[in-house]
């Protein structure tokens, strides 16, 4: 097929279907899935019993059938609900999947009269499935793991798979300068401190974040009068602290030396009960610190110090 004589949006031209298609590839940079990241989420009935409900949401579907099919667009408003068959003497995993059968290219629908886009069940799946089937022009929302002997759909059988067909990213650079003068911590306490006591940068989380990701780098921390080991991490509002930490081992005696760089990296689960409770607000950052038992020396924070937060959130299902 030679290139088309007739762009999108042309005054007094007449465009095809398939162009159409082709810009919501395009717009879509070639991928899949669903627009953002409440769309089309798969729960129990309100009252639980032989079905699902999806939510309101809209997603773009690649066609699987010709390479140059394009891709569709595809939306639900209001709730909808698809039935699932029980199970027998044995467990059993469906995929509810969104898809499309195009009559230029497969099957026998009619448009208009034939509903070109829906939900389609898939018995019998693996019960580690997350993707559909080769052939299909569609994609998955959920996999229902249904015990043997069950009617009755809860939320614990079902797992999310969708996918945002394009995730939104921040990610945002804070710097912070210490100031003169000196604050040090001493001692062998184990116990974390905020420390230097300030707060470093306010960080707005998005409300569509679904993980974040954390490089919190030191540089220049001041280290004195003994072999100094302690601890170096970093807490967001007040109720999450990273689980992980680096440690600041130096056996150098007691002169007076700076480290060059101290880097810690983390990610943040925002999907979780702590986590959601963080989206859509703005929380202080903080750096943490504390001594170790073997401690003998001083950790210090002067003019000479620098913080860098560097922090991406990323969009996923929610």
């Amino acid at each position: 097929m030679a290139l088309h004589p007739t762009p999108i949006a042309t005054t007094g031209a007449e465009h095809t279907a398939q162009q159409f298609r082709m810009m919501i590839k395009d717009l879509a940079r070639g991928n899949q899935g669903i627009t953002s990241a409440t769309d089309l989420r798969v729960t129990a009935l309100e009252t639980p019993g032989a079905g699902v409900q999806i939510g309101n949401g809209s997603a773009t579907i690649a066609g699987k059938v010709s390479p140059i099919q394009g891709h569709y667009n595809a939306y639900n408003i209001g709730v909808d609900t698809v039935p699932i068959s029980s199970t027998g003497g044995t467990p059993r995993s469906d995929m509810l999947i969104l898809r499309v059968e195009d009559p230029e290219y497969e099957g026998t629908r009619v448009p208009g009269v034939d509903p070109l886009v829906f939900w389609d069940v898939i018995p019998n799946v693996s019960s580690s499935a997350t993707t559909v089937p080769a052939g299909y022009s569609a994609i998955p929302l959920a996999r229902i793991d249904l015990p043997a002997s069950t009617a009755t759909i809860t939320n614990s059988m079902i797992t999310d798979l969708r996918q945002i067909t394009n995730p939104r990213r921040e990610r945002v650079l804070y710097p912070y300068y210490a100031q003169n003068p000196l604050v040090e911590i001493s001692g062998t306490s184990e116990t974390w401190k905020t420390f230097p006591n300030v707060i470093m940068a306010n960080i707005a989380i998005p409300s569509w974040a679904a993980t974040g990701k954390v490089v919190f780098t030191a540089g220049g921390i001041r280290l004195d009068d003994g072999n100094v080991f302690g601890g170096f991490r970093y807490m967001l509002g007040s109720i999450f602290e990273a689980a992980e930490w680096v440690s600041i081992d130096d056996n150098q005696g007691t002169p007076l030396r700076r480290l060059g760089a101290l880097m810690m990296v983390d990610n943040i689960n925002l999907k979780g009960v702590v986590g959601a409770s963080l989206r859509g607000t703005t929380q202080p950052f903080r750096s943490r610190m504390r001594t170790r038992a073997a401690n003998n020396g001083k950790i210090g924070v002067d003019g000479a110090t620098s913080f860098t937060i560097d922090v991406e959130f990323t969009e996923g299902p929610l």
